[in-house]
């Protein structure tokens, strides 16, 4: 055999391995990659995930920071909430308003009663000053008036068919007194229901030239404008401010003052 013969030989076997070799080279190929795509894939649903991940909590930021919005616009709503029935509930006896006087008939005073929770609509509720008694005509800022200083002799109460002295209704109003007054002009008819007021305990009914509406109900610090005597609001006002708490004589009685009502 010639020196040629085993070289021929190795390369006859060497050719007849190629397409198996290439054949193991293209497998390994495609696993690797597939490996490749199979991790790029992973990596660009993790990618995903996180981006959802990431718009969930985003929404979440947002709807939670647009809830918190709403309940402190709410609260501010609720805690900011003005009204009548508030304004009354903060209202108390002032610092520089008298209250331990004894009645001029040396008497306990009447219980008082507290003011109401559910006012009638319309009220109006003035500030505190002082409740002293003076000699002399008062210029008082409303009209009628609803508080201050005063006379030292108060209204009696029941009605009367002439005006009464506003200094003088003004004590009473301090003594827990409703001070129902009306225009001179009011129709016969709306007058003559107004007249049983004059007959309850702390009621002055009087008629006062210049007030706007035709009908007002007084009480000390609050007052109700009304249209007329029909209003339903008038009895509800009795009722509720008489011999108030918010009066600082409360319970000291309308009577052996000045005035000399109807029968």
């Amino acid at each position: 055999m010639s020196a040629e013969s085993p070289r021929r030989e190795f390369g006859e076997r060497l050719s007849g391995k190629k397409p198996a070799v290439m054949f193991l080279l293209g497998i390994l190929v495609l696993l690797a990659t597939a490996c490749g795509g199979q991790a790029s894939d992973n990596s660009s649903n993790d990618s995903g995930k996180q981006e959802t991940s990431g718009t969930r909590k985003q929404e979440a930021t947002s709807a939670a920071s647009s809830e918190k919005s709403v309940v402190e616009e709410t609260t501010v709503g609720k805690t900011g909430d003005s009204g009548e029935a508030a304004e009354l509930a903060r209202a108390e006896v002032g610092r520089r308003e008298i209250s331990n006087m004894i009645p001029a008939d040396r008497k306990k005073p009447d219980a008082a009663q507290p003011l109401p929770e559910n006012p009638p609509n319309g009220i109006e509720v003035y500030p505190a000053t002082t409740n002293r008694t003076v000699e002399g005509p008062i210029d008082y800022e409303r009209h009628p008036p609803t508080n201050g200083d005063h006379d030292p002799l108060w209204q009696n109460c029941g009605f009367y068919e002439e005006p009464v002295e506003d200094r003088h209704a003004v004590h009473s109003l301090d003594h827990g007194v409703v001070w129902i007054t009306y225009r001179p002009d009011l129709p016969e008819q709306q007058l003559e229901t107004l007249r049983p007021y004059g007959d309850e305990d702390y009621v002055i009914l009087s008629p006062h030239p210049g007030q706007d509406a035709p009908v007002t109900a007084t009480s000390w610090r609050v007052q109700l404008q009304l249209n007329g005597a029909n209003d339903p609001r008038l009895t509800h006002f009795v009722d509720q401010f008489r011999i108030s708490e918010l009066a600082p004589l409360s319970g000291n009685r309308c009577t052996l003052g000045v005035g000399n009502p109807e029968g």
